[in-house]
């Protein structure tokens, strides 16, 4: 599809750099990136002279173009995001941009893999953790958490959901974690991170096995808080929320063996809204497809559906497809 195209041409613009320039561009990359590039690298094995020849002329040509840049680009982002995507929508996505050095040591934990975070935190306060865990991608917070113990996996996530914000003085506290003073003072504004919504992004990616057990935790604590957050969570079934315009987009991002394997488990009335949306030819190929293939394990089905989920969340960031909840007033995420 587009996206693993472009991927494709990454790969290929990199192997014909060579090695010492390919390394500085890596250097450049966040550690998703580097991730995604370096295995697409390693499943390339034979690519045409002409194929590489289109790969370089095209990237020669978009970077002609993008030769002029902006004279502040911090004013820049907050005015294009805030006109793509709204005031308060556009806020989160501001403060992790414009303040990252306020968290620079935090950085350094999205280059290690979830259990090695795990023990790095696992005996901090849990209110420290929560702090850290916020400024993690979802699902790798959801991956260290799954390696915690379940009381502290509920006292973290409880923490999480009632955060309104983070102080710069109390990011300063997590040097005796992350070995880094983190700069900031007072004057500067707290981060808006933490809340219902960044609780109930990180149980999205937690697999139904713990999920049910962190949302009953909070729930004997805080039923409303509970509820809010389950208001909020977007699930795979959840799709069938979503319009066939929107279904669509989706079906453009995803590619086919990975929505065979996430229908695998899916409910009948789901399947059918994506074969709906799909050409007579293309439905029907996928149908001979989910019939043809054997047992799969649970969890190589939800991790594909976990991918489908991060692609529908990201149009739905940019503000190309819009998802339909329960959240009350606020239906786009």
């Amino acid at each position: 599809m587009a996206q693993a195209d472009g991927l494709q041409d990454a790969a290929i613009l990199m192997m014909s750099l060579g090695e010492e320039e390919a390394a500085q561009v890596f250097k450049h990359l966040s550690p998703k990136e580097v991730q995604k590039l370096g295995e697409a690298i390693a499943k390339t094995k034979v690519v045409t002279r002409e194929r590489v020849d289109e790969v370089v002329d095209r990237f020669t040509g978009i970077a002609a173009a993008h030769s002029l840049l902006v004279s502040d680009s911090g004013d820049y982002v907050r005015s294009v995001l805030k006109r793509a995507l709204g005031d308060d929508k556009a806020t989160l996505l501001i403060d992790r941009i414009l303040q990252g050095g306020d968290v620079s040591g935090i950085e350094s934990l999205k280059w290690m893999d979830p259990q090695s975070v795990a023990e790095l935190l696992r005996n901090e306060h849990p209110q420290i953790v929560a702090a850290i865990l916020v400024h993690l991608d979802f699902d790798q917070a959801a991956d260290v958490m799954k390696h915690f113990t379940e009381r502290q996996r509920n006292e973290v996530m409880l923490r999480v959901a009632t955060m309104e914000g983070i102080q710069p003085s109390a990011l300063k506290d997590l040097n005796e974690v992350l070995f880094h003073v983190l700069a900031g003072g007072d004057k500067v504004r707290k981060s808006s991170l933490g809340g219902v919504k960044t609780a109930a992004e990180m149980i999205n990616f937690m697999g139904s096995a713990i999920e049910g057990t962190v949302i009953e935790s909070i729930r004997n604590h805080d039923p409303d808080l509970a509820q809010k957050i389950m208001d909020k969570m977007f699930v795979f079934d959840d799709v069938m929320k979503l319009d066939d315009k929107a279904i669509q987009m989706v079906l453009k991002e995803v590619a086919s063996d990975a929505l065979i394997v996430a229908l695998k488990g899916a409910q009948p009335e789901l399947k059918e809204k994506f074969l709906a949306n799909m050409s007579s030819r293309a439905a029907e190929t996928l149908r001979e497809d989910l019939e043809s293939r054997g047992p799969m394990r649970l969890s190589e089905v939800e991790a594909q559906q976990k991918e489908i989920l991060k692609t529908v969340r990201r149009l739905a960031d940019e503000g190309t497809i819009v998802i339909g909840g329960g959240g009350g007033d606020d239906a786009m995420v």
